[in-house]
């Protein structure tokens, strides 16, 4: 099998018109990326609906790190369109652009801390970049952001004295300072041991369920998709294979979908 021979799904999503139509927070149209000649998005046709945790699914080198880089404006598509909150990302100015990265928070896969800043000053960079808070209240939000996930009593530390875990949860933390509407979180568990992992998971529903927003979790962990996942896309080849709630996911009759949400050796994906 090819994966061509499977049902793409885009038909079932209202994906042109409205912006506004079915609450989806980001909306990808018929998107076409090719890197070094290779096509990495092909036909990507996807939504991700507000005020829920999104898993993008899907195994290694198949495109999630790419879509991610399409939604913040840090590569655009050689054709298609990308709407987040209602925006086209190729079409806006710069300054649009700066402004829109501004309602998304990212945690990168090894929380990307600037070494030679505390883990205070790591949380508050984004504060004193992009407002015009003053000392004080970017102390109080970096406080509180810090305290949320469990790590008041080391803001004065350095990144180099913290674990993994640590390391992950500031970064989360800075993700969240801004009090962003979108939070995408890449590849969230690399690195981190099966405990960790689920910790990691409590937080980010913990922390969805008191801000909200759109939560977009991108991993190949079908561990952390099951524990957090309340809709799920899988992304294979540069196309949404079935995309839809939870249950019906891991219910789901698609050959490809059941081997990979299984983890089992027989079905259509190979080592190929």
């Amino acid at each position: 099998m090819t994966a061509d021979d499977y049902q793409y799904h885009s038909s079932e999503l209202d994906l042109s018109g409205d912006p506004e139509a079915g609450n989806w927070s980001i909306r990808c149209i018929d998107v076409h990326k090719r890197l070094g000649g290779v096509p990495v998005l092909n036909g990507l046709n996807v939504a991700f609906p507000d005020d829920t945790i999104t898993v993008v699914l899907g195994p290694s080198g198949t495109g999630k790190s790419v879509l991610i880089k399409h939604i913040i404006g840090l590569m655009f598509p050689d054709s298609g369109d990308l709407l987040v909150k209602g925006q086209s990302v190729p079409s806006l100015t710069m300054p649009k652009l700066l402004e829109l990265r501004r309602k998304i928070g990212v945690l990168f896969q090894d929380g990307a801390l600037f070494g030679s800043m505390s883990v205070f000053d790591n949380v508050a960079f984004p504060l004193r970049q992009h407002t015009d808070y003053s000392e004080a209240q970017i102390a109080e939000r970096v406080t509180q952001r810090l305290a949320d996930v469990g790590l008041g009593d080391a803001m004065d530390d350095a990144p180099s004295q913290l674990s993994g875990g640590m390391r992950k949860r500031a970064g989360f933390a800075r993700a969240l300072v801004m009090e962003p509407e979108i939070v995408i979180f890449d590849e969230p568990d690399s690195g981190l041991d099966p405990v960790r992992t689920a910790l990691l998971c409590e937080l980010i529903q913990e922390m969805h369920a008191i801000h909200g927003g759109t939560y977009l979790v991108v991993t190949h962990d079908i561990a952390s998709a099951r524990r957090i996942g309340e809709y799920i896309a899988l992304l294979w080849r540069g196309r949404i294979v079935e995309a839809g709630d939870a249950a019906r996911m891991f219910s789901s009759e698609n050959p490809f979908v059941r081997q990979f949400l299984s983890g089992s050796a027989e079905g259509p994906l190979t080592m190929d």
